[in-house]
């Protein structure tokens, strides 16, 4: 199974690079399921629903969220009705939505499962280990499920890297979303699960983690707050994780980081 994953979409320069992009990059990697974290894409606080579908429209299978899940008020009514959006799994459990499913996508049964960490968040959530462990141990990958992604949605590479190895060889993929810079690390890990720290952004990086870099700028400097953070609005890059997977153990085979488009260099699958 081939699949992808995009990070955090951030502000209409990652909403446009998604619609523009995702499309062609579906037939030329011949990929079966694509994942993309919408979490940013309202102005950086949040997803509404008619960007959500505008992200489905374009290509995605399933659009995962975070901690700004709810920022848009109407996601708690689009999250009851569209199940192909994920909340985090240790959100609230009065939260409306679901934190993973299991998609029939190409003849295939992948589960995707969002989870928050707890290290440096501005809030505290249930274990995130403990509720992955759960919904791995429910399904077996390759046999209850033929492939699984993780979204880690967190500040800390720690953390992240922690996660991955705690699913190593129970999950397809883990793949860390929040932060918006990509990191170096895309690996198979010793029992065949595909991993990246962060994914980084789908955002316009001439930008502070894809606000206009005026404001952010200042307030480091000064220590004083002037204006609203606004999205940086130049042309986005693309980045994200393509993994391929063995389609009888659900383990991954091969990765590759991916980033199109924008100012940083150039990455993706090898034909």
């Amino acid at each position: 199974m081939r699949i992808l994953f995009l990070g955090d979409v951030m502000g209409r320069a990652g909403r446009t690079a998604v619609a523009d992009r995702l499309p062609s990059l579906r037939a030329d990697w011949k990929l079966d399921a694509v994942v993309v974290n919408g979490e940013n894409a309202s102005s950086g606080r949040g997803l509404n629903g008619n960007q959500a579908r505008a992200l489905l429209e374009a290509g995605a299978d399933v659009v995962t969220l975070g901690d700004h899940a709810f920022d848009q008020r109407d996601m708690m009514q689009v999250i009851e009705q569209e199940p192909r959006i994920l909340r985090p799994i240790n959100y609230a459990k009065s939260a409306p939505g679901r934190g993973w499913r299991i998609y029939e996508i190409a003849g295939r049964r992948l589960l995707v499962a969002q989870v928050l960490g707890q290290v440096f968040m501005s809030r505290t959530y249930d274990d995130p280990f403990s509720a992955i462990d759960q919904v791995l141990a429910a399904h077996p990958l390759g046999r209850a499920v033929d492939a699984c992604l993780i979204d880690i949605h967190c500040e800390a590479t720690s953390e992240k890297m922690a996660m991955g190895h705690f699913c190593d060889g129970r999950a397809s993929v883990v793949v860390g979303t929040h932060t918006h810079v990509p990191t170096a690390d895309a690996c198979l890990l010793p029992k065949g699960t595909a991993f990246q720290s962060d994914a980084g952004m789908c955002g316009d990086y001439d930008s502070v983690i894809g606000m206009e870099k005026t404001e952010p700028m200042r307030r480091f400097i000064t220590g004083m707050t002037r204006d609203r953070f606004e999205p940086a609005g130049g042309e986005a890059t693309l980045c994200g994780l393509f993994v391929e997977t063995d389609d009888t153990t659900g383990r991954a085979i091969r990765v590759a980081q991916v980033r199109q488009g924008g100012r940083l260099a150039q990455a993706g699958p090898e034909a």
